[in-house]
């Protein structure tokens, strides 16, 4: 596996825990790119649109625009992921707490 797959799925997961953690499920980009930053992760609006588009095609999320911008919206196979009851490859594992 290559750095980018590492990383890409890496990223994906954080977006998929962090619709998961939300009471309504969802998250604009910007709070997004954010939540990602402090993971380490600095991505462009281009480079996160591009993992939403790829989550969309998963059946993970549901996007949606805002004007000009994007909130993605957590689906239930989205929360079964995030949650580790189910694996997608491409999508990073859920570690163990403790």
């Amino acid at each position: 596996m290559s750095f980018r797959d590492v990383t890409a799925a890496d990223q994906r997961l954080i977006v998929l825990q962090t619709l998961e953690e939300d009471p309504g499920y969802s998250h604009n980009e910007g709070v997004l790119r954010s939540v990602l930053g402090t993971f380490g992760h600095q991505v462009s609006r281009d480079a996160l649109r591009t993992e939403l588009a790829w989550l969309t095609e998963q059946g993970l999320i549901t996007v949606s625009d805002a004007g000009n911008v994007q909130v993605a919206r957590l689906t239930a196979r989205g929360q079964d992921v995030a949650t580790g009851a189910t694996r997608v490859p491409g999508v990073a594992r859920p570690r163990l707490e403790g």
